[in-house]
């Protein structure tokens, strides 16, 4: 893969996941060249990436545009995460080094300055959140693993739902973190995969309530 497919990678992505690039958005070629600084081909191999990613989706005609993900996608998506971050977490907690754990605690403790404030501060919360999901993935020494997990994990609406969570919410889960440490503190993988799928259901329900509070806002809005 090319420097410049790269840089067109994490520009389209970046613009998906901030919100820029909404669900059913056409992905023009062209005009996304000009935007990310590169020709149409690195373009090109960028959006096979994201299609691979479930971030677009293409039509017959091989037209490229934003994924609408619908509330089901979304908790068939969770569902899987629950069950493969769980045993993710289970292999953590039998492989986890003081070095990755110091970062976790590190890593945990940024997320509660962040969402302890009186206006959480979301984008350090969604950034750590993934760093911290990320240094399970790598404790737990699985390619294949991290292959299927990473589409999974970072789901643009979930992403955007995220800043209508309840300050309960972010709180909520600080705390699984420190429970899950814990875990892989003292070497059990049972305990570990148990918190992980929990968390990982609870997220889903977090992210279904904010998902109903934003559709009411919008009917009212209406």
């Amino acid at each position: 893969m090319t420097k410049a497919s790269d840089r067109a990678y994490e520009t389209i992505r970046g613009m998906i996941l901030s919100g820029e690039l909404s669900a059913g958005d056409p992905l023009g070629e062209e005009a996304l060249a000009e935007r990310c600084g590169v020709s149409r081909t690195p373009v090109r191999e960028a959006l096979r990436r994201l299609e691979t990613d479930l971030m677009i989706r293409k039509t017959d005609s091989q037209r490229s545009f934003v994924a609408d993900w619908s509330i089901d996608d979304v908790e068939d998506a969770f569902e899987m995460r629950a069950m493969l971050e769980g045993y993710a977490a289970r292999r953590a907690a039998e492989r986890m080094t003081e070095e990755i754990l110091g970062r976790m605690h590190a890593c945990n403790r940024a997320i509660s300055a962040a969402t302890t404030k009186a206006k959480p501060d979301v984008a350090t919360f969604l950034d750590r959140n993934r760093e911290f999901h990320a240094m399970v993935l790598e404790a737990a020494g699985s390619r294949r693993l991290t292959n299927l997990l990473t589409a999974l994990i970072e789901q643009p609406v979930v992403w955007r739902t995220a800043h209508h969570y309840s300050p309960e919410a972010f709180q909520r889960s600080h705390s699984e973190h420190a429970d899950l440490l814990s875990a892989f503190e003292r070497g059990d993988g049972a305990w570990a995969e148990t918190i992980m799928a929990g968390h990982i259901r609870r997220a889903f329900h977090a992210y279904s309530d904010a998902h109903k509070g934003m559709r009411a806002l919008e009917r009212g809005a209406a």
